[in-house]
């Protein structure tokens, strides 16, 4: 797809995330908002993989962890436009008995989904373990991985960050959303993460950085992380972002990590969203 039609359908994932956070009156709008470019971009025109024949092991396929899983909404409209389960059932976001639950299970089997999250700093534990699966069954297909920047407060994270660089396992691509902002305040009030650069550089991983919110910079950056896989080391990409992004009410502000909009908020957040492919 090119730039143009993945921004189009970024907006109209957007538009999923707002009514299915206000349609729930529960759920964490902003950091999905923020993430809504990243992940369409991901499913729509980079990682290799087949809706249609869905399996746990994933085998010959990219895949994809989502580890700071409180971002579910982004993550099931783009596994929905994308085709792994109808876009109707967006519509039981966090409903009784949904598969959709508020943080990603597998005990309700949904496509697409590998891994519960919602504990933050586990993904790319999970992550590693599944690309070192790939080398052992010699299957030259790329793990993927999505985290907080408040997530890397937690210490699990940095013990995969040793592993995976002491391991060499190469076949991994992580993605920081770095918008600078968590469910208490900014991270640099909480735990400052100082140079995040330096410090996963320290670690012995490639790093690149990208604008989250430009759809042909990521384009690039991420065709040069693939690029990298195989020599060696792990790649992590810093992305900046803006929570909330496209909802102007919802941007600047911590304050929509985990609050749903009401019906005149969500009117409001729809008017400034264009609807590119149909609501559910």
């Amino acid at each position: 797809m090119n730039t143009q039609e993945l921004t189009q359908l970024a907006s109209q994932v957007r538009r999923d995330i707002v009514r299915m956070v206000s349609g729930a009156s529960s759920g964490h709008p902003g950091g999905s908002l923020g993430c809504a470019d990243f992940l369409t971009l991901l499913y729509f025109d980079t990682m290799k993989h087949n809706p249609e024949s869905f399996t746990m092991d994933g085998l010959n396929e990219d895949v994809f962890f989502l580890s700071n899983g409180h971002i579910s909404p982004v993550w099931y409209s783009v596994l929905a436009r994308v085709g792994y389960f109808p876009i109707n059932e967006l519509g039981q976001f966090r409903k009784l008995s949904s598969r959709l639950q508020g943080h990603p299970s597998t005990d309700k089997k949904l496509p697409g989904i590998r891994m519960a999250s919602g504990s933050l700093g586990q993904g790319l534990s999970c992550a590693l373990g599944t690309a070192e699966t790939k080398k052992l069954n010699g299957d030259d297909s790329l793990v993927y991985t999505l985290h907080g920047d408040g997530e890397l407060q937690e210490g699990q994270i940095w013990e995969a960050a040793i592993y995976a660089a002491a391991k060499k396992v190469d076949n991994v691509i992580a993605t920081i959303d770095y918008n600078g902002r968590q469910i208490d305040g900014d991270v640099e009030d909480v735990i400052s993460l100082g140079n995040l650069s330096q410090k996963w550089q320290a670690f012995g991983w490639e790093v690149l950085e990208m604008d989250g919110h430009n759809m042909e910079e990521m384009k690039e950056v991420i065709a040069k992380a693939k690029s990298l896989t195989g020599n060696g080391k792990p790649i992590v990409i810093i992305m900046k972002t803006e929570m909330g992004q496209g909802v102007d009410y919802m941007m600047g502000t911590h304050k929509w990590h985990g609050n749903a909009p009401n019906a005149e908020q969500l009117s409001s957040a729809l008017d400034q969203l264009t609807e590119t492919l149909g609501d559910y």
